[in-house]
């Protein structure tokens, strides 16, 4: 993961427009909420679980990382995931991937 994708996660925590963590990103898919699922390479589980609830929805999937810089980026423990509910930060970060 680039360090710029990395400060966008960060500041859309700061700004609130995220949600981590099982239930959170779970709750928040089944309301149809969020513009982008960032998930860390070494979650193989939530790797299966949130694509296929994700294409569902057509939501976009990203893929990058580990569970620890998933987790450092938003300043919390390792994440698996992090759904970003704002379509300017997701864009944002989209675009910073290369």
């Amino acid at each position: 993961m680039n360090t710029r994708t990395q400060s966008l996660i960060g500041i859309a925590r700061r700004a609130g427009k995220i949600a981590s963590g099982d239930a959170q990103i779970e709750a928040m898919v089944k309301k149809r909420k969020g513009f982008l699922l960032i998930i860390a390479e070494d979650a193989h589980g939530a790797q299966k679980k949130y694509t296929l609830w994700a294409n569902d929805i057509k939501l976009p999937v990203y893929v990058t990382g580990t569970k620890l810089e998933l987790g450092r980026s938003i300043g919390l423990s390792p994440r698996s995931a992090v759904l970003i509910l704002d379509q300017g930060f997701a864009k944002a970060i989209l675009l910073a991937r290369s």
